[in-house]
């Protein structure tokens, strides 16, 4: 288990957002901290840590010179999601990402476009491909969000989605929206389901605020889950976890 970093951008800016706040309308989300330093300034810091793994996320429109900016600073040590498609994912490979980071074009009309994720996968390679199985509970169920998290697709985080999956990507993303931003603690039913399959590498995001919260994430996922923190964390404002503590247990 390891800690993957991020840099979540809005409108440029570094931002750590409530994820259920996020809308394709003007109203602006609940926005837990607005950095004065630029992105690049995050990505210089996990490469001096030698944090690799971590993620660049573009909510919305407006991010890819910092995105960009970001990648040329730690070439090869973050991944890129937000906006990715067929036509663009080799240019932000080129721009120095890991990988590609991928829900709403391939969760689309509310279910997998399985011609979508194989011809995605052929062109950038299933080891450069994530799939953001970012999620929401609906009923009983954890259901795939996409469009900022605001649609619910038909698409249920199961074993045998993640089966299926698997075997066009080298690894799975999974905020557990209702709990983004909120640093309440984590979705404890949707990490014990993560803990028990047995498949590529899973990184959880959403909730966490201690180091309890990473202890668990650790049991239930039996070591071989890693996790991302924002809000809680010192370098974002929050503080319930200090960022030199993460790095060391890395």
């Amino acid at each position: 288990m390891k800690f993957r970093p991020c840099i979540d951008l809005h409108q440029g800016v570094v931002k750590q957002i409530v994820g259920s706040t996020l809308t394709d309308g003007d109203d602006a989300p609940a926005t837990n901290f607005q950095a004065e330093k630029p992105a690049r300034w995050f990505a210089e810091l996990y490469r001096k840590d030698n944090l690799t793994g971590g993620h660049v996320i573009q909510l919305g429109q407006g991010n890819e010179q910092a995105a960009t900016e970001a990648l040329a600073a730690w070439p090869s040590g973050l991944q890129i999601g937000g906006g990715i498609t067929l036509d663009n994912c080799s240019e932000w490979i080129d721009k120095g990402a890991s990988a590609v980071i991928v829900t709403s074009y391939v969760f689309h009309d509310g279910v997998i476009d399985k011609d979508r994720l194989i011809r995605l996968s052929d062109k950038v390679g299933k080891e450069r491909l994530v799939l953001d199985l970012s999620c929401r509970k609906k009923g009983a169920d954890y259901l795939v969000v996409t469009n900022r998290w605001q649609t619910f697709t038909r698409e249920k985080v199961d074993f045998a989605l993640m089966d299926e999956l698997s075997k066009h990507c080298s690894e799975f993303l999974i905020h557990a929206v209702d709990v983004e931003g909120m640093c309440r603690g984590i979705e404890t039913p949707l990490v014990e389901l993560l803990g028990r399959w047995d498949g590529i590498p899973l990184t959880y995001a959403g909730g966490i605020r201690s180091m309890d919260d990473i202890r668990t994430i650790g049991d239930l996922g039996r070591g071989r889950m890693d996790y991302t923190v924002g809000s809680a964390l010192d370098i974002f404002g929050g503080s319930y976890l200090k960022y030199a503590d993460l790095v060391r247990q890395s």
